[in-house]
C-alpha cells in the first residue's frame, strides 16, 4: 500500500476551512473516558463534504486521468463518458440489493464496485483486458482524490496527539473506503493506530458493508468502552450526532467548515435534537473534556 500512500500525497494540497457562522457551544464535559470521531467534515477537510462515492461528484475528465494514471489502456474518452453514470447505477444497484437482504443503510465496497465497471468497459471494448486487481485500488485512489480531494483540519493532528496523551482511548466510527485509513496515514505522517487510535474502536463502513446512521456500527463497541462515557465528535446531526446519541454515547456537532456541515433540519429524527456541545475548532476539545 505504500505506492497508494504516496500517490494520495502527491494528489493532495493544502485546503482550509469555510467559517460556517454556527454558534458555538463550549462548557465542560466531565467523566470521559473515549472519543470518537468521524473522519471526512471533521478530521479531514473533505472538498466534496462527504467521502466520494456517497457525495457523488462524479467527473468524467476525472475518470479520464485516473484511468490514464492507473495505466488502463482503451478508449479513455469514451470510458470518461459513460463511467460516472455507470458507477451511479452500480452503486444504486448494490444498494438495493444489500436493502433486500436486511441492510437498512447499505455500504458499498468501492474496489468491487469499479471492479465491475472495469469488467464491463472490457466487456464493451472500451477498455483492453487487464485483471490486475492492483489497479483497480489504483483507480479506485486516483478517482476518489480528484473528486473529493482532503486535507487535515486545522489542529486535528494536535488534539489527538493531546488527548491520547492524556490517557483518554481514542477511536472512529465513520462512513469511509480502504482508502481512508491510507489517506489519515498519507497526510498524518502515521498510519492510524500510530497516531493514537485503538484498532478495537475503528469501525470503517465498508468493513461492515454499513454506513451511518445504522446504529449497529456502534454496536460492536458495548464490549470495549462504556458508551455513556464515550464522547462521538462529527459534522452531521444525522449521521453523526442523531446516531451516536441512539447509541447511547454524549455528542459534539463539529462546525467547523461550510462545506461539510449537515444540520438536516427537515429530518424528523433531527428538529428536536441538540449535541452536548458545539465547536467549530477541534482544539477546543481538549479544553472541555
Amino acid at each position: 500500500m505504500k505506492t497508494l500512500i504516496d500517490r494520495i500525497n502527491e494528489l493532495s494540497r493544502p485546503m482550509a476551512p469555510l467559517p460556517t457562522g454556527m454558534q458555538i457551544d463550549l462548557h465542560p464535559i466531565d467523566g470521559i473516558e473515549t472519543v470518537l470521531f468521524d473522519i471526512y467534515g471533521t478530521l479531514l477537510i473533505s472538498g466534496s463534504g462527504d467521502v466520494g462515492t456517497a457525495a457523488a461528484t462524479d467527473s468524467a475528465e476525472a475518470l479520464r486521468q485516473s484511468l490514464r494514471a492507473a495505466s488502463y489502456e482503451g478508449d479513455l474518452e469514451r470510458a470518461g463518458e459513460l463511467g460516472p453514470a455507470m458507477l451511479k447505477e452500480e452503486v444504486q444497484q448494490w444498494h438495493k440489493a444489500a436493502r433486500e437482504n436486511g441492510f437498512e443503510f447499505p455500504e458499498v465496497e468501492i474496489s468491487k464496485v469499479w471492479k465491475n465497471i472495469i469488467q464491463k468497459f472490457q466487456s464493451l471494448e472500451i477498455l483492453k483486458t487487464n485483471d490486475d486487481d492492483r489497479k483497480i485500488l489504483h483507480l479506485s485512489v486516483e478517482y476518489e482524490c480528484r473528486v473529493n480531494p482532503t486535507w487535515p483540519m486545522p489542529g486535528a493532528k494536535e488534539t489527538i496527539q493531546q488527548l491520547h496523551e492524556r490517557g483518554i482511548r481514542l477511536g472512529i466510527v465513520s462512513n469511509a473506503q480502504f482508502y481512508t485509513p491510507l489517506t489519515m496515514h498519507a497526510l498524518f505522517g502515521k498510519p492510524v493506530e500510530e497516531l493514537g487510535f485503538d484498532p478495537a474502536l475503528c469501525v470503517w463502513s465498508y468493513e461492515e458493508l454499513r454506513a451511518k446512521p445504522d446504529i449497529q456500527l456502534f454496536q460492536g463497541l458495548e464490549k470495549s468502552v462504556d458508551l455513556s462515557k464515550t464522547l462521538y465528535v462529527g459534522n452531521d446531526m444525522l449521521n453523526d450526532i442523531w446516531t451516536a446519541t441512539q447509541a447511547g454515547c454524549q455528542t459534539v456537532l463539529f462546525a467547523g467548515d461550510k462545506r461539510s456541515l449537515r444540520l438536516r433540519e427537515q429530518d424528523s429524527r433531527c428538529k428536536k435534537l441538540k449535541p452536548t456541545a458545539v465547536i467549530d475548532d477541534l482544539r477546543q476539545l481538549t479544553r472541555m473534556i
